[in-house]
């Protein structure tokens, strides 16, 4: 068994390279070793940035025999593709929401990462952060007794904006659902457990969108998926949840909120980290806030614990059983929305167990 930090390479070299590079070489049990993407130029230069020691397309990192884990922010099209070429070469891989454009893909993905003896894990790993820690801890309390219902939102008039490339947003794998709806749904499955069936409505407001800043600002382009989805999740044994994604709102809401029969929470933006998370009793007459217990390191804690967890032979938590789950639920969520049936969902998972309290990222555990 290899002993030590964990040697890692980033694959897409875009916007969210940068949150991810800024923990991952802060982090001391993994070793960033090498930067890849399609534009090597574009790689070399996030590398120098971040003194990573390679940089170069994907096969150079892939070449390099210390690299164990591979983390792949390529855009939502490539992910397969990379993800397969990463196992084919005997690496880990650990890739952004979504898990991969379709289930069949994710399923090769899941296979070929079992039958090579190797881990797949995926974004969003939100979840891990204090906030949703500190909501998980509250639930297993009792504190609010027994979960009924669900309300989830995310709500706005979408990133065109602000982002300087928007058009992947409103191309098939993006949208609200498959943009923001792993934040909500990774959120609620890993308080909640596995969802059993799906329903579905969905609408698109316009047939064209205009980009708002950068070099392309005034462009037009396409859109190509729906942009305002309601959905009704069924976890079997516990609560009902109404969730809403829309990039059609005026109104920018994101909330969650979990009814109980001795009360109810509401729960920070999955998005982040962090806070604040409120509750209220039966009898209270407003919300209170709860102390939070956690790290709020940022993205890259879920590498992180799929780094130690090689090392210790446990279960890493953002798995690729809780990333397949959440991808079959969008997949089920947008046909539901074409058919106006409730789907069956047929994947299942063991809900990841809490970070152990005082997990540091900050803190060398491998020697």
């Amino acid at each position: 068994m290899s002993h030590g930090p964990v040697g890692v390479a980033l694959v897409g070299a875009g916007n969210i390279s940068g949150q991810y590079l800024r923990n991952l070489t802060a982090f001391p049990d993994v070793r960033v070793l090498g930067v890849a993407d399609i534009d090597a130029e574009r790689a070399a230069e996030v590398a120098r940035e971040y003194d990573v020691p390679v940089s170069g397309h994907l096969g150079t990192v892939l070449a390099v025999p210390e690299v164990e884990i591979v983390v792949n922010l390529t855009i939502p099209s490539a992910h397969a593709a990379v993800a397969l070429e990463s196992l084919a070469a005997g690496k880990h891989v650990y890739g952004e929401k979504p898990f991969a454009m379709n289930t069949d893909d994710g399923t090769k993905i899941t296979a070929e990462a079992a039958n090579l003896g190797l881990r797949v894990g995926g974004a969003p790993d939100t979840f891990l952060g204090a906030g949703l820690q500190s909501t998980l801890h509250a639930l297993r309390s009792g504190l609010i007794g027994e979960p009924v219902a669900v309300t989830a939102a995310t709500q706005s008039l979408g990133p065109e904006s602000w982002h300087p490339n928007p058009e992947f947003f409103y191309q098939p794998g993006g949208g609200p659902l498959f943009d923001l709806g792993p934040y909500y749904l990774t959120a609620l499955v890993s308080l909640l457990g596995p969802v059993a069936r799906v329903a579905a409505d969905s609408r698109r407001a316009h047939d064209q969108r205009v980009v708002g800043s950068g070099p392309k600002a005034g462009k037009i382009f396409p859109v190509d998926v729906p942009t305002h989805v309601n959905a009704l999740l069924d976890f079997p044994g516990t609560a009902t949840a109404a969730a809403t994604f829309s990039f059609d709102s005026a109104v920018n809401r994101r909330v969650i909120e979990i009814i109980g029969t001795e009360g109810a929470l509401s729960l920070p933006d999955p998005n982040t980290f962090e806070g604040p998370l409120l509750a209220r009793g039966l009898h209270d007459t407003d919300w209170r806030e709860l102390p939070l217990s956690g790290t709020t390191a940022g993205r890259g804690i879920g590498v992180l614990d799929m780094a130690r967890s090689i090392r210790a032979g446990t279960p890493h938590r953002a798995s690729g059983d809780l990333a397949y789950h959440v991808l079959e639920l969008m997949v089920a969520i947008a046909d539901s929305g074409e058919r106006s049936e409730f789907r069956p969902i047929n994947s299942t998972l063991t809900t990841p167990e809490p970070l152990p309290a005082g997990w540091d990222p900050y803190a060398a555990t491998l020697s």
